[in-house]
């Protein structure tokens, strides 16, 4: 997958943006903030995941999702921060 086709979805940069300005929320959290289903926010979740840009942790059930280490994820954190001016 290409810069532009992570990028290019409204719903993923939404979840970028919570990540962004909340560290971490589990998959559910995220679901209802995007008003979505549980089904398609991980779509987009595992995705991002599959790109190494976020990265999970169980707490026993619970899927947390974080910004990876990686170098893209760190980019997009670079990108978010220049952007909402923090």
């Amino acid at each position: 997958m290409n810069v532009k086709d992570v990028f290019s979805s409204k719903v993923r940069m939404k979840v970028l943006m919570m990540l962004y300005r909340f560290g971490q929320l589990h998959t559910s959290a995220i679901a209802s903030r995007l008003n979505a289903s549980h089904k398609l926010a991980l779509r987009h979740l595992e995705l991002l995941e599959n790109e190494t840009v976020v990265e999970h942790r169980l707490s026993g059930r619970i899927k947390y999702f974080r910004f990876s280490g990686s170098v893209k994820a760190q980019a997009t954190l670079k990108l978010l921060e220049e952007w909402e001016g923090k």
